[in-house]
């Protein structure tokens, strides 16, 4: 005896209902996944800023900064740089800006002997303020603008008009180019993260020779003498961050950034470390 199956398609019209349901719903979903993928801005209706933020390079390369040539600093320039140190507070009897009783003797000495003073040094005084980068000239502006805060007009050299020189253009990627962000750092030689330490080295030497000497390198009100382990040991003992803090913000006579406030933190910090290493 034969048992009959059933089925729930019971009419034509039901057959072409479900074929056509058959098709429509598959396509219907692959329509809407489809709308759902490619729903941002894209083309012509794209946002500028998206685009842009979306091709620029990984990276840029700079072969040189400009900067300005040597010898072409005003007298305000240098005293902001180093003279301010001393001059400011009047630390270690150094004449106080704008002071003008404490600048009578100093004029009254006349306007050679006070350059020489400034250039070679005096008393407490190192040679150009501490600062050997700085040229003759612009020790000199900066004694002249000293002694026109009290009303004294002295010779001050004239800056020449340097050669403008062009600096070496930035390498910039081809349009919708990328930099490698990777292989630039692995061509690096093997001996560049060893020299790291002696360039931080390097740059901490020289904030201090031209900066920091004022004061450490004679000890003067107050300051830990370089290379004195004794006036060191102390200060090293509250930490490197500590030290850190107290050059950056200043502590007692010590105005923040040792006065140099062109200084970098960075720079800076690496005075703080070269000093230190050479108190240990």
């Amino acid at each position: 005896m034969t048992e009959e199956h059933s089925t729930p398609i019971k009419t034509p019209k039901q057959l072409i209902v479900v074929v056509l349901l058959a098709f429509a719903v598959p396509i219907t979903i692959v329509g809407l996944v489809s709308q759902l993928v490619t729903s941002g801005e894209r083309g012509e209706q794209s946002n500028p800023d998206q685009v842009l933020a979306r091709i620029q390079p990984i990276g840029t390369v700079v072969l040189a900064e400009p900067s300005a040539p040597k010898g072409s600093l005003t007298g305000e320039q240098v005293f902001g740089q180093t003279c301010k140190t001393c001059h400011e507070t009047g630390i270690a009897g150094a004449p106080k800006f704008g002071d003008k009783a404490a600048w009578a003797h100093v004029i009254a000495q006349g306007e050679k002997t006070t350059f020489e003073h400034a250039l070679k040094g005096f008393k407490a005084m190192p040679a150009k303020g501490g600062n050997s980068e700085l040229t003759d000239d612009e020790v000199k502006r900066a004694v002249a603008f000293m002694v026109s805060k009290v009303g004294t007009n002295w010779t001050s050299p004239p800056i020449a008009a340097a050669a403008t020189t062009a600096a070496a253009p930035a390498a910039t990627p081809a349009p919708g180019a990328q930099a490698a962000p990777a292989t630039v750092a692995a061509a690096a030689p093997a001996g560049a993260a060893a020299a790291a330490p002696a360039a931080s080295g390097d740059a901490g030497k020289k904030v201090y020779e031209s900066t920091c000497v004022v004061c450490h390198g004679a000890g003067i009100a107050g300051a830990p003498k370089f290379g004195d382990k004794a006036a060191w040991a102390p200060r090293i003992k509250t930490g490197i961050p500590t030290l850190y803090d107290t050059a950056l913000h200043g502590k007692g006579a010590m105005p923040p950034k040792g006065g140099n406030m062109a200084l970098s933190d960075a720079d800076l910090k690496a005075a703080v470390d070269y000093m230190v290493a050479a108190s240990k």
